[in-house]
């Protein structure tokens, strides 16, 4: 029983990095249609390989997983309304994939998570000081979503360093991977906007099929770890 669950674990995993691989492709060729289909289903196999793996079912982690799914769907089009209300819907995404963390990393020490936390604040808001294309309705937004991925970092840095486990190297690399998905999305959208397109998307459709890929390997060793 257990061996065939994880044969469908091994065999869906590989089925979502086909179709981040060709959604990839569809971004860089911007083939409109392939990117409709593909892109709303890459979150939809990481949930079915989570519900399938995981014994504890955690609801909100999924509930995270559908509010990517619709952030994917709003940025397909690519117009400054669309662009608002997905950085609005990915924005509570972030909420609660930090409540997730908290509650798995029980931080008691918050000294460190300031420490590590402050890097990263340092070079987002140097980025968005430096940006004059950002619309006026979606300045207070991206400001708060600066402060939710440094201290999603910082948490994941200052676990690492305080204890250095497969939990904490896989919290860390999860958050190092929306560190640069973040900036990736960043660029493209406010920073250089409507340039290197060809480049910015398919890489950013990398980094968000790895960086959400490793927070359910996080998830599910955090659940593990939890139980023991």
């Amino acid at each position: 029983m257990m061996q065939n669950r994880q044969n469908k674990v091994k065999g869906l995993s590989v089925c979502y990095f086909v179709i981040a691989f060709f959604e990839a492709i569809a971004e860089y060729f911007v083939n409109r249609p392939l990117i409709c289909i593909l892109k709303p289903i890459i979150p939809l196999f990481l949930i079915a390989i989570y519900y399938i793996e995981s014994n504890n079912k955690n609801w909100l982690f999924i509930v995270a997983l559908l509010l990517s799914l619709i952030t994917n769907i709003l940025f397909i089009p690519n117009t400054p309304t669309y662009l608002f209300y997905g950085v609005l819907v990915f924005t509570f995404h972030r909420i609660i994939v930090i409540y997730l963390t908290f509650r798995f990393q029980k931080v008691n020490d918050f000294i460190p998570l300031i420490i590590a936390t402050t890097p990263f604040l340092l070079i987002f808001f140097y980025l968005f000081l430096e940006t004059v294309e950002i619309p006026e309705n979606s300045i207070y937004i991206i400001i708060f979503q600066n402060l939710l991925i440094s201290l999603f970092a910082g948490i994941a840095l200052s676990s690492y360093f305080m204890n250095d486990n497969k939990q904490n190297s896989l919290l860390l690399i999860s958050a190092l991977l929306f560190v640069m998905l973040q900036f990736v999305v960043f660029v493209e959208k406010y920073f250089l906007v409507n340039e290197f397109e060809e480049l910015f998307r398919p890489l950013a459709m990398t980094f968000n099929a790895f960086a959400f890929f490793s927070f359910y390997k996080y998830v599910i060793t955090a659940e593990k770890s939890n139980n023991n």
